[in-house]
């Protein structure tokens, strides 16, 4: 799965502390995210799209291999 989390988070101005304490996670586990070693929980993914004001299609998407 890729992932557009980065630019999503650099659009809002945050840090990947300040996105992780805003939906309840380690600094690591953003890092993990946009790096593509972590899918998220669908209760994330939601998380997530709360926070970026879209759905969670715009900002994760599945490749060929998955």
């Amino acid at each position: 799965m890729k992932n557009t989390l980065k630019v999503e988070r650099a659009i809002l101005n945050l840090t990947q502390q300040e996105l992780a304490e805003r939906i309840g996670v380690s600094r690591q586990t953003i890092h993990s995210i946009e790096a593509s070693r972590y899918v998220p929980s669908t209760v994330l993914a939601l998380k997530l799209s709360e926070v970026f004001g879209k759905p969670v299609n715009d900002f994760f998407s599945l490749e060929t291999k998955d």
